[in-house]
């Protein structure tokens, strides 16, 4: 059989360990790479790479590692080898697959060889209770993911070895009875994501060998029950809960790794010292509550810390050495209520930083020069802030509601020194009293590649390129610049930038593009007026794949010549936004 051959023949049963870790751990045990394929058939579709990576940690079969990064690359890997191999198939973002048929087979080898990997898979077959099924008190784990089942028997089968269970994805099963978690005392994995559950029994709390305890989107939980006794709790997921209070005797929970809790405030809740008895932790996940100056302190001194997600409505949270965040890989950290919209994620190291001014004399806090992505919305002090300052590793700048005099420098503020060398992305919104963007912040713009402007009301054109000027741009977007005249000034054909997209939307002044734009890749235009002319020509024009607009702006354009136009009309799209 060839499925059963690719597993006989995945590359070690062992997931190697560095010599350093090997140094480190002598001989214990080590994860397997088969361990970690005969798991996945656990699942009934589509599988979440984290839950599974998480499982898999929190199993002990992704070998030993001092961290948990470690282990979750570890597993980024596993997974890799394994759709190398075909036995999983990449699906979507953050999702895998497996095939019905090779998911047979692993059940078959599962149940048929060894006793280390005896499971019970009943998952996605529309259960709606499970008191009838039968299970064989050596089992090793226990899937009823994806099924309608309403309730769970108030006696189960003494279930010594199980060390995963899984019930995510029932959204019927509202109650848990209160022995039900008697009759699993090894569990080191339980996942009730998705359940209808609104409270857990206090049960929960015999687990003493619980490593994982997953509860995303149990949009009915409020609250749980004493936890002090999961002392081997490494990872406590309850994203998109309602829980209103964190748990009594969650302090002692020493060995936590990851910390994920739900969009709701908890800081009256967080006592005083709470997160320095968290040593072990390396991902704070709380964006929900609005910590306060105490509770960011005690995060600092956190050694083991490498992803951090909070919010604060404080600005003294600025006022204080930030040394410490040089041992952050990741972070995303709000100060003030903002309005605007970011995409949440996980791997970027941002700061939004909303209604407040962060200087109190000529320094601005040290916090801000440690992101790779920074949102200012109604921030007071922004010509301050690149005048006194300069961020080499800022990526990516977004300001919002904002209004400075952006004339010319003040005295001994050193503009000589770009203070974003190496931005690649600038977006304006609201931005009051900005007639050019080259006058923003005295940068120079040597690595931007991205510029999105909107709703810019002094703005008009983008940059002065005379004297050698130039700009790496590749992407522009500007709509509802009321005033903006023209895109270049002083501008000759050598020093166009190498524009491969550039949207237009309303506005109402712009009447040229100048010179041709020989890069230019994708072009739209929407209300537009008095662009009559594209800024292409019969010699540029190789590269353009589409040109967007309305169907009466198309019409009115001017051509130098006709068969200029029919060689374009296939890259026309009728467009309205």
């Amino acid at each position: 059989m060839v499925i059963k051959s690719s597993f006989d023949s995945l590359e070690s049963q062992d997931i190697e360990l560095s010599s350093e870790q090997r140094s480190k751990h002598g001989n214990k045990k080590r994860g397997g790479i088969k361990s970690c394929f005969l798991y996945c058939s656990l699942y009934p579709m589509d599988i979440p790479t984290d839950d599974l990576i998480n499982c898999w940690w929190a199993e002990g079969i992704l070998g030993e590692h001092d961290t948990y990064e470690e282990a979750y690359n570890r597993g980024i890997t596993t997974i890799r080898s394994l759709v190398d191999a075909c036995l999983l198939e990449t699906h979507e973002m953050d999702f895998v697959k497996m095939h019905d048929v090779v998911r047979d087979v692993a059940k078959w080898i599962a149940n048929t060889f060894g006793d280390d990997h005896t499971s019970v898979f009943q998952a996605g077959i529309g259960l709606t209770e499970i008191s009838h099924i039968k299970v064989s008190a050596s089992v090793n784990r226990i899937s009823f993911v994806s099924n309608k089942i309403q309730c769970l028997p108030d006696c189960f089968t003494e279930c010594p070895e199980t060390t995963s269970l899984l019930l995510q994805d029932n959204e019927p099963l509202v109650k848990i009875p209160h022995e039900f978690f008697l009759s699993f005392p090894a569990l080191k994995v339980v996942n009730l994501s998705a359940t209808g559950i609104r409270a857990l029994p206090c049960s929960i709390n015999s687990l003493c060998q619980l490593r994982a305890l997953i509860l995303q989107n149990c949009n009915g939980l409020k609250e749980l029950p004493p936890s002090g006794n999961l002392c081997n709790l490494q990872l406590l997921d309850c994203d998109n809960t309602r829980l209103r209070c964190l748990p009594q005797g969650m302090d002692k929970l020493t060995d936590l790794r990851l910390l994920n809790m739900p969009e709701s405030d908890l800081e009256s809740s967080i006592g005083q010292g709470f997160f320095l008895k968290l040593s072990s932790i390396e991902i704070i996940n709380m964006m929900g509550s609005c910590l306060g100056s105490t509770s960011f302190d005690e995060i600092s001194s956190l050694h083991n810390l490498t992803s951090l997600f909070i919010r604060s409505d404080s600005s003294s949270i600025f006022n204080r050495d930030h040394t410490w965040m040089t041992r952050l890989k990741r972070f995303h950290i709000e100060v003030g209520k903002t309005s605007i919209y970011i995409p949440f994620n996980k791997s970027r190291r941002e700061i939004i930083v909303s209604k407040c001014e962060i200087f109190s004399s000529r320094e601005v806090s040290g916090m801000l020069q440690f992101a790779s992505h920074l949102y200012l919305e109604e921030f007071m002090g922004l010509r301050k802030l690149f005048a006194y300052n300069s961020f080499d590793g800022l990526k990516s700048l977004h300001v919002e509601s904002c209004s400075c005099d952006f004339g010319s420098a003040e005295k001994g503020s050193g503009h000589q020194i770009d203070p974003l060398p190496n931005l690649e992305h600038l977006s304006l919104v609201y931005v009051d009293n900005l007639k050019i963007v080259s006058d923003f912040g005295h940068l120079k713009f040597s690595k931007l590649r991205r510029l999105d402007i909107n709703i810019c009301d002094s703005l008009t054109c983008l940059f002065n390129v005379g004297g050698g000027f130039a700009v790496p741009l590749e992407e522009i977007t500007i709509s509802y610049c009321e005033e903006l005249v023209e895109l270049f000034v002083q501008c000759s054909s050598s020093q166009i930038p190498r524009v491969r997209k550039l949207v237009l939307r309303y506005l109402p002044k712009l009447g040229t593009l100048g010179e041709p734009w020989e890069h230019l890749e994708e072009l739209k235009v929407i209300s537009c007026h008095e662009i009559r002319k594209l800024p292409l020509s019969i010699q540029t024009s190789n590269n353009i794949k589409v040109i967007r607009g309305t169907p009466e702006w198309w019409s009115q354009l001017e051509w130098d010549d006709d068969n200029f136009k029919s060689n374009l009309e296939h890259c026309f799209t009728e467009s309205y936004w």
